[in-house]
């Protein structure tokens, strides 16, 4: 885990001592083709170790690093246990893996929109059984790009040599793990980071949605930023808000109305970071290029994620960690480890949660940059780049099992959750002088205004 920390530190253009600072604990592993805990462990430190560099500017030394990487694993999974009362479902009824004519696909239907889609081509099949016999007379590359040519989503099954050769492939692997971009324009920030709380009065404005982005905001919560999450009027996605919500104030917003467009530049001109997770090029549309959020808030730093990458003939396309897995040859790879007839993903959304965490890591690098420079930042990040990450690794060696999860794993605060009592893990990573704690439970989309607290 060490070396893969360094790595990450080293792509995030981090310090050369600053990995000298942690201190790693825990024992054993996730069962799993990749090495999923020391990519759990390592892409939390990258975060961690980015808090005590930014803590560093208003102290004498960076303070020390500790990350557990057995609760960083569990972390990867979920983090809420529920006191009487169960998280709603992860998954549409129809979402899955089918088999094709000549090999696998998967269909990620969460979103309405997305299923409609599916059903254009497949017809309006109402459960698993109906959909795997429509699936089964197709060729699964024919299928994949039928339905993503109807706006839906869908993957199928590759190897990672596959994925290698083919042209998104070899897009995505010549990119950066994080492209950030550091602005020559010296913009003023009044922010300073404070020594317990080190976000505290840090302004995010949280444009993402499940899941990477949310886990990397959920973090930054976690350090004391007042993060704002604005979501279209239309959205949910019940199976993770309880999950991802912790910390934030949620609002609505329609940026295609004359009130929803003021609304949002007044919350943007008065932001320190803007996460955004909309495709490439979405909200270009809506009028929000770069160069017009940058004449908005010339100090902004400006983070993105995307799903299959920057670059090459699939910028652009929808995608989640699911179907990311599985066109990068991941579900393949863990089919073959695993001697199973099904494709076998990792047993977490481990691209998703690895790309939140660097995405915090990018933004609190991003600000100590600032503060030393006066320069503003973008970064961009993908699921598919993360993905190559792991692959690069290779299969994991160790075979020793975690400890089953306990009570003390549990931190003893109760969250007074919009669905019930609840507890979360105790945080993967400790700062020192600076714990790791959320002021607001998690809550539905919507609660809040849309306005800075």
């Amino acid at each position: 885990m060490q070396d893969l920390t360094r790595d990450i530190w080293k792509a995030l253009d981090g310090p050369d001592a600053q990995p000298d600072a942690l201190t790693i604990a825990g024992e054993g592993a996730v069962s799993s083709a990749f090495p999923v805990t020391d990519f759990a462990g390592a892409s939390v430190a990258a975060a961690a170790l980015a808090i005590a560099e930014l803590m560093a500017q208003a102290s004498p030394q960076a303070p020390a690093v500790t990350v557990d990487r057995r609760l960083a694993s569990f972390w990867f999974g979920m983090s809420i246990r529920p006191r009487g009362w169960t998280m709603p479902p992860a998954w549409d009824p129809i979402a899955g893996d089918y088999k094709t004519g000549d090999g696998w696909i998967r269909l990620h239907t969460n979103a309405p929109h997305h299923r409609a889609a599916a059903q254009r081509v497949l017809g309006p099949q109402a459960d698993k059984a109906a959909m795997a016999q429509a699936v089964a007379s197709w060729r699964k590359s024919e299928l994949e790009t039928a339905i993503v040519n109807e706006g839906g989503c869908a993957a199928e099954m590759r190897s990672v040599d596959d994925w290698l050769a083919h042209p998104q492939g070899q897009a995505v692997a010549a990119e950066p793990l994080v492209q950030a971009n550091v602005l020559d324009a010296i913009s003023a920030s009044a922010w300073v980071p404070q020594p317990q709380r080190p976000l505290k009065g840090l302004r995010v404005l949280d444009l993402t949605r499940v899941l990477a982005g949310p886990v990397g905001s959920r973090f930054l919560a976690g350090y004391g930023a007042d993060v704002l999450r604005v979501d279209p009027l239309d959205w949910d996605e019940p199976g993770v808000i309880p999950e991802v919500t912790l910390g934030k104030h949620c609002a609505r917003l329609d940026l295609r109305s004359a009130d929803g467009r003021r609304m949002f530049e007044e919350l943007l001109s008065q932001a320190d970071v803007l996460l955004h997770g909309y495709r490439p090029g979405a909200l270009d549309g809506l009028g929000y290029d770069g160069a017009k959020r940058r004449a908005i808030a010339p100090a902004l730093i400006d983070v993105s994620l995307c799903a299959y990458g920057w670059s090459g003939p699939w910028a652009g396309r929808r995608g989640f960690d699911s179907l990311v897995q599985m066109s990068a040859g991941i579900a393949q790879a863990g089919m073959a480890w695993k001697k199973a007839d099904v494709p076998t993903p990792l047993p977490v959304q481990a691209l998703d949660h690895a790309t939140g965490y660097l995405m915090a890591a990018a933004t609190v690098r991003a600000l100590t940059r600032r503060l030393i420079s006066g320069k503003p930042t973008t970064a961009r990040l993908s699921l598919a780049r993360t993905a190559k990450l792991l692959t690069d690794i290779g299969l994991q060696s160790t075979s020793m099992a975690f400890a089953p999860e306990q009570a003390d794993d549990l931190a003893p605060a109760i969250e007074h959750t919009a669905w019930g009592e609840a507890q979360r893990l105790s945080p993967p990573a400790i700062v020192t002088g600076a714990p790791m704690r959320w002021g607001v439970p998690a809550r539905q989309l919507g609660w809040a205004q849309p306005a800075w607290q």
